[in-house]
């Protein structure tokens, strides 16, 4: 009978470890690395690696994301290249010069 008994605590408490486990590997990422990955997977044309990324956040959020990248991508090369944001974000769509 307590055989049973401690059988059955047992096999509750490995599920109930199992469980707490599960949750600890299961990571939340913030809407700036799935902007990151989605973009980067973009780049390299990897359709798995932008489902997943898409998967991380809403819609919404991955958008924002996406947006905020980008303003920070144009503000780093004008920088680098001591050009006006304009005038990169133009260069870098194939638009000419404003």
């Amino acid at each position: 009978m307590f055989g049973r008994v401690r059988k059955s605590f047992a096999r509750f408490f490995d599920t109930e470890r199992a469980e707490t486990d599960n949750g600890r590997d299961k990571r939340t990422h913030n809407l700036f690395e799935a902007a990151a990955a989605y973009v980067s997977a973009c780049a390299e044309d990897d359709q798995d690696q932008i489902d997943e990324a898409a998967g991380w956040v809403s819609p919404e959020a991955l958008s924002f994301g996406v947006s905020e990248l980008a303003c920070r991508a144009v503000i780093a090369l004008a920088r680098e290249r001591d050009e006006s944001p304009q005038t990169v974000a133009r260069a870098l769509l194939g638009l000419p010069a404003a």
